[in-house]
């Protein structure tokens, strides 16, 4: 290992660390909102992405951990892979939640109320969720960390459920398409069954390793 990775690593370390804790207070706050929301309104995509939200609470912890044992250089590998196979249940249990949901919901034509609030939180992700998402490349690729990369990818992830909540929230506000909401649900379900997959075969990747 180069002699300038060695010495920058503690200060990654560090900004890995403090992006985690924004990640994790963020998180926590659009969670509870989205929830809220989301039982209010009945909209299945709205609860589905503060169920997200709190997924990413894990994983910000998992990478706190991450962060805490990175001096361990030896169990590194493992610890990775142990944080992308945590993380990587956790979408498959919220793939196979709004699957449910969204099927029912068109099943029984269900109509979900307006959500003034969910839209104006998608917004806000929108803006948020590509900055964070962005930054923890950075931290990714300056440890080496595939755990990192993939934590990235989550937040990157939590940008394209955004964009599909707030057009499944606009389409029933401005044309009462009540199917829209659970459809943006299931057009979900595959990213997140992929993400969940990745992260339970533990893979690591070409971009954290550059």
């Amino acid at each position: 290992m180069p002699a300038i990775e060695t010495l920058e690593r503690p200060a990654a370390v560090l900004r890995g660390r403090r992006l985690e804790y924004f990640t994790v207070v963020w998180n926590t706050l659009e969670g509870l909102i989205a929830v809220v929301a989301g039982v209010i309104a009945g909209s299945i995509s709205l609860v589905g992405f503060g169920i997200d939200s709190f997924i990413e609470v894990t994983s910000g912890s998992v990478l706190l951990w991450r962060m805490a044992v990175d001096s361990d250089v030896h169990r590194r590998e493992t610890n990775e892979k142990r944080a992308l196979r945590i993380v990587g249940t956790c979408f498959l249990l919220l793939a196979a939640y709004i699957t449910h949901e969204s099927i029912l919901d068109l099943w029984s034509k269900r109509a979900p109320e307006h959500s003034i609030a969910g839209i104006v939180l998608a917004c806000v992700s929108l803006i948020v969720m590509p900055l964070l998402s962005r930054a923890k490349r950075k931290v990714g690729r300056a440890l080496g960390s595939a755990a990192m990369h993939a934590d990235a990818k989550q937040t990157e992830f939590c940008t394209y459920l955004s964009a599909i909540l707030l057009a499944g929230l606009l389409l029933n506000i401005l044309f009462g398409l009540w199917w829209a909401d659970p459809v943006a649900g299931l057009i979900m379900v595959p990213i997140i069954a992929k993400e969940g997959i990745e992260g339970l075969q533990g893979r690591a990747c070409d971009e954290c390793r550059s």
